[in-house]
């Protein structure tokens, strides 16, 4: 399957758009390859694309004032949208750095021209509505996880949403996103492999 192709897939899965709705899109598209330390937003800087992971790992991270650590807040594979979606849809200044974990290709729209989607079609409309619910679950599913989850339930959650993503990034990176330290993470591991 080529990108496009990839790319048209998962949108009909994702909202239900037909190669009709999608090749109203097909301009608009663009491919572009990210190196591993590459940033598809930075921290203050507006987002202006949604881009859709072909290949590679994204986070999204905060840098603690008090200690200048990076701690990760979202993470971003393979056939997922990447997007720091207030700074997106908001057009406002980002609160946190988009940056891939490893070589990267996406393809991405520009706002401009999601937005005339939008405006010529209900379906891409409709996108648009699931976009948003899906950014406001993950933002709400990350919050509540660290009130009602162990970290064990979290560790789950993460291989069940990111499948691959142990052989893609050093685990300091996994256990910052769980909110432990490494030597914990290891113990969830073994513990879980033995079972």
């Amino acid at each position: 399957m080529t990108q496009l192709e990839t790319l048209a897939f998962a949108l009909n899965e994702f909202a239900g758009l037909t190669e009709e709705d999608f090749n109203l899109s097909a301009s608009f598209w663009h491919s572009k390859k990210y190196e591993k330390g590459d940033y598809f937003n930075q921290h203050k800087s507006i987002c202006r694309y949604l881009g859709f992971i072909d290949t590679g790992v994204f986070r999204s991270y905060i840098i603690d004032n008090e200690t200048a650590e990076e701690k990760n807040v979202f993470l971003f594979s393979q056939n997922q949208f990447v997007i720091p979606f207030k700074s997106f849809v908001k057009q406002i200044p980002c609160d946190y750095h988009t940056q891939a974990m490893t070589d990267a290709s996406i393809l991405y729209i520009n706002i401009n021209d999601l937005l005339s989607l939008y405006k010529v079609s209900h379906k891409w409309e409709r996108f648009g509505r699931l976009m948003a619910e899906m950014a406001f679950h993950v933002t709400l599913a990350r919050m509540e996880s660290f009130l009602f989850r162990t970290p064990e339930e979290r560790y789950l959650d993460l291989i069940q949403n990111h499948p691959d993503i142990f052989n893609s990034i050093p685990l300091y990176h996994i256990s910052s996103y769980l909110g432990m330290q490494g030597p914990s993470l290891s113990r969830i591991r073994k513990r879980i492999s033995a079972k």
